[in-house]
């Protein structure tokens, strides 16, 4: 399903804008998880100045006659139907000898844009070299702009753009797609701030996921039919996207659903799973790769900390793990409502866990009108505390030109919070002041619910801000 909306994507347009109006050929490499919006950016870009032409597991020939369609259409030349071309060189050699092809990129660049280029290269190995022989020998010199797009993030990095890749060194430009940022989930579905947030925590920033949502449902209805429903297209998504990257599925999967239940450091892992130590090891590391998953280590801490906690990064698939695999077979019985019932019980354990992400994220992005260096999460034991409880504070922050420090926790419950809450903060933060005694200090609690006492009464380092607030800062 092609999407229906396009939202933001300024900088990537400027990017391939720049690429098209230099002098010469461009060769633009394009990859991003499935359903992050790649077509739709493409398309965008490419308007009336070029073709878009999607690639199929069909093989070469088929992919060749249907190539041959689109560019006979585009340049309203039926001539280029002509012939049976076994390969995509002797096709391109065909093309670039057309007369209409000629005048058309005598007098503008011409944008060719060919998505799922992995499965050319899953139907035959050699495109990779194909495509760099058609680029050398025959577009390099011509007023043409080569666009390869792919959802498969491995092949993508290991045939097109590896040092390995006979195509490395040939791109001018590439783009790794992310998903969309919070700011722009409400240009996809008409709900109160709160409920955007929590649609945020289990869809991510994935514009395809935001448009299966029905602005007539409320969230906890769109949740029952449109993603916990065995009929519905997001109930086995996970499944096809981890299928895209990997084999040996079903290793990763228990990996991450370990993950998502909680259990986060290697041995843990390796405990559920019960798989060998070194091949939990290699698995996450893969994971690692591909940004599925990523790890947090205590701010302060260098690299070498070895207690580290893995967390799913994709929101779906973080919401996936923890709910829609373990309930499998209610599922499957159709016993929606039963399911629906657990997920509403343990939300506001998995939104408060969310909600520290996406702050961090807002954070980042320059919520509090500055942005930091470096933001993160801090455990750890303080002063002569020996035995196992440790303390924990939501998100240290740090910033190297200001030589500021930002202590924060966020609280997403239905109570308001307290002001021992910030006392709790400054008592904890002490710890790490020691290492950062000469920075600005600044506290900050963010809360669902809002504060029990007038913020009146907070000094200027201090920052108390419900859901309200952060809404305004964030659309100011």
């Amino acid at each position: 399903m092609s999407q229906q909306k396009f939202i933001d994507r300024k900088e990537e347009l400027e990017m391939l804008g720049y690429d098209y109006s230099r002098d010469g050929s461009a060769l633009f490499i394009i990859y991003g998880r499935r359903r992050v919006g790649k077509t739709e950016l493409i398309n965008q870009f490419i308007g009336k100045n070029g073709i878009y032409f999607l690639s199929t597991d069909e093989g070469d020939i088929q992919n060749i006659k249907d190539f041959q369609k689109v560019i006979s259409n585009f340049l309203n030349d039926e001539s280029i139907n002509n012939g049976v071309y076994k390969d995509f060189y002797s096709f391109f050699y065909m093309l670039i000898n057309n007369i209409s092809f000629k005048d058309y990129v005598s007098n503008k660049k011409l944008i060719i844009g060919i998505d799922e280029f992995p499965y050319l290269i899953e139907g035959n190995k050699s495109i990779p070299s194909v495509f760099q022989k058609i680029y050398d020998l025959l577009l390099k010199d011509m007023n043409i702009m080569l666009i390869l797009s792919g959802s498969s993030i491995t092949m993508m990095e290991n045939n097109v753009l590896s040092y390995k890749s006979p195509l490395y060194g040939r791109r001018s430009g590439q783009i790794k797609l992310k998903p969309l940022k919070f700011r722009y989930v409400k240009e996809f579905i008409n709900y109160n701030f709160t409920d955007l947030c929590k649609i945020y925590f289990i869809l991510g920033g994935i514009p395809e996921y935001l448009l299966k949502m029905d602005n007539k449902l409320t969230f906890d209805e769109n949740i029952l039919h449109n993603i916990i429903n065995k009929n519905s297209t997001l109930y086995n998504e996970a499944e096809f996207l981890l299928r895209t990257e990997l084999r040996e599925t079903r290793n990763y999967m228990l990996i991450l659903r370990s993950i998502a239940g909680g259990y986060r450091t290697v041995g843990e892992i390796n405990s559920y799973t019960n798989m060998d130590k070194s091949m939990v090891s290699k698995y996450i590391d893969i994971l690692l790769s591909l940004e599925l998953i990523s790890y947090e280590i205590p701010f302060g801490e260098t690299e070498k900390f070895r207690k580290r906690l893995y967390y799913i990064n994709d929101n779906y698939l973080k919401f996936w793990f923890r709910y829609i695999l373990p309930n499998r077979t209610g599922i499957e019985n159709s016993n929606y409502s039963e399911v629906a019932r657990k997920i509403e019980n343990d939300f506001s354990q998995f939104g408060g866990e969310q909600f520290e992400y996406l702050m961090r994220e807002l954070i980042m992005d320059g919520i509090l009108g500055r942005t930091f260096t470096t933001v993160s999460r801090w455990w750890g034991k303080v002063g002569n505390n020996t035995g196992k409880n440790v303390e924990e504070i939501d998100i240290v922050a740090y910033s190297d030109t200001r030589n500021e420090i930002l202590f924060a926790e966020c609280k997403w419950t239905n109570k308001k919070v307290s002001y021992k809450i910030i006392e709790e903060l400054i008592r904890k933060s002490k710890w790490l002041l020691n290492k950062y005694n000469n920075s600005k200090v600044t506290y900050a609690v963010f809360s669902k619910s809002g504060f029990d006492f007038n913020s009146d009464i907070l000094e200027k380092n201090i920052i108390a801000m419900d859901l309200n607030g952060i809404e305004n800062a964030l659309y100011r």
